[in-house]
């Protein structure tokens, strides 16, 4: 199965998977301050939690792990199946894919404003399963783009790779940029969902389903690729491919 290229330039593909990081650090702070130190985006910590909610005294809860891990799945089933059937239109399949993302957390949101969603256990669950599949579907996407040190979720390698690649490091330190901007806009959706959240979740929510609802935009209107910097530079296009 031949990776068809970016649809859009790959600078505005770095800024719309920015944004995503941006979103991804809004709702995990919703559901770790406020749906009980559980994340829907982030599964390394989920496991980890899993396996401290082993003790009954660590506070924590394994049955919501394991909610928010499988609803996760969920979704990143639902973009495994999307990816496989519109990897040929690039366009058609990003803009969809991020699309229903934000429409479905801002309905989270509103049900979540209306009180239908958290609160109780069974509408905390409720919660977290939703949040969960719309990020399981955003991974799953963002893991057949397979951008360098922006996976939008998780910050090990990236963090890993600025500090290892450096000139103390013993690497060369070219273009750290990227990875700073991927640990920057993580920090800035965190600590941007912790302030909203002392509205509500539902405003955490919001926000980032309204990023994510922009990254849809950008990759349904911005500018295609210019393809003369490819044919000087032929290894500048698989620096951001799409897996076959």
């Amino acid at each position: 199965m031949a990776a068809p290229g970016l649809p859009v330039a790959r600078r505005w593909a770095v800024a719309a998977l920015l944004l995503l990081t941006v979103a991804t650090g809004s709702v995990d702070a919703v559901s770790y301050l406020a749906l009980g130190h559980v994340f829907v985006a982030n599964m390394t910590g989920n496991i980890v939690f899993l396996g401290f909610g082993l003790d009954p005294g660590s506070g924590l809860s394994a049955a919501a792990s394991l909610v928010a891990i499988a609803g996760f799945l969920a979704g990143s089933l639902l973009g495994g199946r999307a990816g496989s059937h519109l990897h040929d239109r690039p366009r058609r399949w990003l803009t969809g894919v991020f699309g229903l993302q934000a429409v479905v957390m801002a309905v989270a949101a509103v049900l979540t404003g209306a009180g239908v969603l958290g609160g109780s256990r069974p509408g905390t669950y409720g919660l977290l399963v939703v949040l969960a599949v719309c990020f399981g579907l955003q991974n799953a996407t963002v893991r057949r783009l397979a951008p360098p040190d922006l996976t939008t979720t998780v910050l090990t390698l990236t963090i890993t790779g600025l500090a290892a690649d450096s000139v103390l490091g013993g690497g060369t330190g070219a273009k750290p940029g990227r990875r700073l901007g991927s640990i920057a806009a993580m920090l800035c959706g965190a600590g941007g969902g912790a302030v909203l959240l002392r509205l509500s979740p539902a405003a955490a929510i919001a926000a980032g389903a309204g990023l994510v609802a922009v990254a849809a935009g950008v990759f349904h209107y911005a500018p295609e690729p210019d393809p003369s910097p490819a044919a000087a530079h032929p290894g500048t296009t698989e620096e951001m491919g799409i897996r076959p």
